[in-house]
This record gives structure tokens, sequence and C-alpha cells, in this order.
């Protein structure tokens, strides 16, 4: 009997986090959720994730968020425990569950284990760590500066410091893990900052912050090339240092790299809006209008992006397990490159 009363309390103590504090999990107990089995993808397919088993699932901004093991689409919405509708984050953790956030969701995502979803609710805290197991989740897009890190127990939420010299309200825009575990966080408006663990790191260039002097953007995207240099969703490349090299109190600098991509100076193509690395190194990034652009590091090639003869309006790439290339559209479905093009995905049921 005493030997369960302790094992009783071991577990108890996993599940209590260090301040005493439990995350809230609302979770379905009821049976299995299986969503409702649709022919096709919904319009507003913002993201794509392909998980460990080689399931695609595809977040709309409106409708939930589809499932596709390549013989049937299935649509999650609210109705079956899905938080919300919008879907602006698709990540998966080491055992294979998948979660979904929404900016439209304060303080909580979704977690779908397979059968259920469960409704995570975050503690706030300062419990700023970094651990190789955690997992970083965008918050809203409500000028709250927070930031989600979830260590498989406990959900924080956990308020950034302002940059030096700034006092803007800003939101989280996008988080990037590097070659080196540190993690950085792209924002609107107030630039870029690196998390190594112990300390926070800021670059306020003002391609970071205000673009083409008509307010901000926002960094939407962070990706590191093949050389280790980091690319924030403008022309320029930055080279990063652990150590500070430089004869200033700046640990980068700053590279006009690939200029205006269409090669004009002050065109709207100073940024773009996603950036995803293929297999063969190459640079993909996504504009807003005017379709897609790939950078070899020596010539840039366009990709123009239709439906029905008509150039569409773009939001993110993706890279999946296979190396394949595909595209979140705002009204025009999931797209996906066949070597030549991009073109609308159609289901074996289509």
């Amino acid at each position: 009997m005493k030997i369960c009363v302790i094992l009783f309390l071991s577990i108890l103590t996993l599940l209590t986090s260090c301040n005493g504090q439990t995350t809230k999990q609302k979770v379905n107990t009821g049976n299995i959720v299986k969503g409702d089995t649709v022919t096709e993808l919904g319009n507003s397919i913002m993201v794509v994730y392909q998980d460990k088993k080689n399931v695609y699932w595809f977040g709309s901004w409106e409708t939930g968020v589809y499932k596709y093991d390549g013989k049937e689409v299935v649509n999650y919405t609210t109705k079956h425990g899905l938080l919300n509708n919008r879907i602006d984050e698709i990540k998966e953790d080491k055992l294979g569950n998948i979660y979904f956030v929404s900016a439209n969701a304060i303080s909580s995502i979704s977690k779908f284990n397979g059968n259920n979803f469960t409704t995570i609710t975050a503690v706030p805290g300062e419990n700023w760590k970094l651990e190789s197991t955690d997992m970083w989740f965008k918050y809203s897009y409500e000028n709250t500066g927070k930031v989600y890190r979830y260590d498989g127990i406990t959900l924080f939420e956990l308020k950034f410091p302002n940059p030096p010299n700034l006092s803007n309200p800003f939101d989280i825009y996008s988080i990037y893990k590097d070659s080196k575990g540190n993690i950085w966080f792209g924002t609107n408006p107030v630039g870029v900052c690196r998390y190594d663990g112990k300390s926070f790191k800021w670059i306020t260039e003002e391609d970071v912050t205000e673009f083409r002097n008509e307010g901000a953007n926002g960094v939407r995207s962070i990706v590191e090339d093949k050389n280790g240099d980091f690319w924030f969703n403008t022309e320029f490349r930055y080279s990063v240092y652990d150590s500070t090299t430089l004869n200033s109190n700046r640990f980068y600098t700053r590279h006009k790299s690939i200029g205006g991509l269409d090669g004009k100076n002050g065109s709207n193509l100073n940024e773009y809006l996603s950036c995803a690395i293929d297999d063969q190194n190459n640079l993909w990034f996504v504009t807003y209008l005017d379709g897609v652009w790939k950078y070899d590091g020596l010539n840039i090639t366009h990709y123009a992006v239709q439906d029905n003869l008509k150039d569409i309006s773009l939001f993110s790439i993706y890279k999946d397990n296979n190396g394949d290339l595909w595209l979140g559209t705002h009204n025009n479905g999931a797209f996906k490159f066949n070597g030549q093009t991009f073109e609308r995905f159609k289901t074996q049921q289509n």
C-alpha cells in the first residue's frame, strides 16, 4: 500500500509545475472524434504541415483544419472540439500529438492525440527557459508582446522584455529554432529577438521594423541558410556571431544581398511573407500578390501563381518530408510545386 501511495504522489508531482500550478486541460472524454469527411479542402488554407506519419494537415482561417492521409480528407472544426476555426500554426511533439494555435483564442491552444482534442490553458508567469524539448507557440495579434512555451506538462504564457530604446506595443509573428538551438522571434513592429536561454538580443534595423515607410508588416518569416546566415523576410541577409567580433556592440552584420527580388530598386518586392529552403539549398520567397521567387545564390527565378489564369494572394510556403513545396493562400486552397509550376492541390477524390 505504501508503494502505491508513493507512486501516486510521484505522478502527481510530475503533473505540477514548479510554482505549484498546473495547466488546465479540457478533454473531450466522449467517443473518438471522427470529423467530417469532405471531398476537397476549404479555400482559406493558410498553413500546411506534414506529420511524422506523413499525414498532411491544412490549417484554414475560416473552416478549421483538414487532415489528408492520401485517401480521404477529414475536416475538424469547433463542433469536434477544436478550439477555434481559425488556424495560424500547426506543430507536432515527439509523441506525435498535433497542436493547433489560433490568434483568435487567447491563452489557450488545441492538442489532438489522434482520438480527441484537448484545450490547454496557459499559466501566466516568468518561466523563461530554453530546454531542447520545449515547444514554442505564437500567442495572438493584440500587441501583447507574449509567447507560449510548452514543456510537455505546462503551457507558460510569457511576456517579452521591451527591446532597448523601444517601448512600442508589439506581437510575435514568427518563431524559429536555429542550428545551435537558439530561439528567434520575429515581431511586429520592433524587429527580431534571439533568446539563448540566458539573455535576449535584439535586431532593430529599419528593414525589420518600418518597411518602405508605410508602416510595419512584421517579421513573418525567419530562415537560416546553408552558410548560417539569417533571412528576416527582407532584402537583407544577416551574419550572426556568438561573441562580439566586431568593433561595436552589435552581434551581427547586415548585408544587402538580393535587393528587390525582381532586380529593381524601389519595387514592392523588397520584402516577402514567407521563405523556405529546398533540398538543393535554394531559397524560395513568397510574396503577397507577385508569386514565388527562387534564389540559388546567383540567379533569381520567378514563378507566377495563378488560379483560372488570375494571380492570387499568397501567405506561406512549406517544405514537406519528401522535399516537396506547398503554398498556403488566402482564398484559393493549397498549391503544390510540380517541378515546373505551382498548381492547385486536388485530392484523389477530385
